[in-house]
């Protein structure tokens, strides 16, 4: 009986690992490899030159530029208000959270729709901005705005369970050594959290890269200046070039990978890390036993 038990545990083990491999197999690598494979039909010289297009080389410049400007916001505020969250106890501490979650339960398609109520021609700072020459829709800010706001929770969502996993006794006993608050952080929160706040940045600069909903609304699909990559992709398959629509939808494939491939060594480095420290726990707890 105990033998039977144990071979149907290895049947459905064994089934759904296949189950899940044929399902990643199908939906995940072979899209995937397609693209690669689309993407070099014309060859090395082909993949190269569709790249060297101005307005492909002015989509990635854009891309970029938008992850520079996000990244470094998000982690500002990812900072400050998983600290808020996890170590202090406040009034509203419910509805702050509710409004880190907010993006992800609204399309992105509506985020952008709520910034052209807002500075649109017709919207309620639209006039003000008109009077002085601002631009903020179909232009880097909107474009900016809109990728903010969609990846605003992921590095306040990494980080809070984080820090709450980790308590408040720490801080605590440096506030008490005489250390002020932002020696506090500096050298007692932040390295206590590095890791997931690593994983918070990986997380949104990959999604800045690869938004494309809200960014399509606020952009105006401008070619050569409002176009993102994702945007790029669209314009150029709709204009039935394959070959570079493949070539920059590649890129962010690549981006992906590498974007996997680290989050994947730092998850190494943490397990390695915390196999490390419960070894000196265990050898420091072996003379007393």
């Amino acid at each position: 009986m105990a033998g039977e038990g144990i071979q149907e545990s290895r049947l459905v083990r064994w089934g759904l690992i296949a189950v899940a491999g044929t399902f990643l197999g199908l939906f995940l690598l072979l899209p995937l490899v397609n693209v690669f494979v689309q993407a070099f039909a014309e060859g090395w010289s082909g993949y190269l030159e569709a790249l060297r297009q101005p307005d492909t080389l002015a989509a990635i410049r854009l891309t970029l530029t938008v992850a520079a400007i996000v990244v470094p916001l998000n982690v500002v505020f990812g900072v400050a208000a998983a600290w808020a969250v996890a170590k202090f106890e406040f009034r509203g501490k419910p509805l702050l959270i509710t409004l880190i979650d907010l993006p992800f339960s609204i399309s992105p398609v509506v985020a952008g729709l709520v910034f052209m109520v807002l500075f649109g021609t017709q919207g309620y700072f639209g006039e003000w901005l008109l009077e002085r020459d601002i631009k903020i829709l179909f232009a880097l800010p909107g474009i900016a705005l809109a990728t903010l706001f969609v990846t605003f929770p992921f590095v306040a969502r990494e980080l809070i369970p984080v820090m709450q996993a980790t308590g408040s006794e720490q801080e605590q006993a440096a506030l008490t050594l005489g250390a002020n608050g932002w020696q506090t952080f500096w050298r007692v929160t932040l390295p206590s959290v590095k890791w997931g706040l690593l994983y918070g940045i990986i997380l949104c600069n990959a999604r800045a890269m690869g938004e494309f909903g809200a960014v399509s609304v606020v952009s105006g699909h401008i070619t050569g200046l409002t176009d993102t990559m994702p945007l790029r992709v669209e314009k150029l398959y709709q204009e039935y070039d394959a070959t570079g629509a493949f070539a920059v939808a590649s890129l962010l494939a690549l981006l992906a990978l590498l974007t996997l491939g680290f989050k994947t060594c730092l998850e190494w480095q943490q397990q390695r890390a915390y196999e490390r420290a419960q070894r000196a726990v265990k050898s420091a707890d072996a003379p007393s036993s």
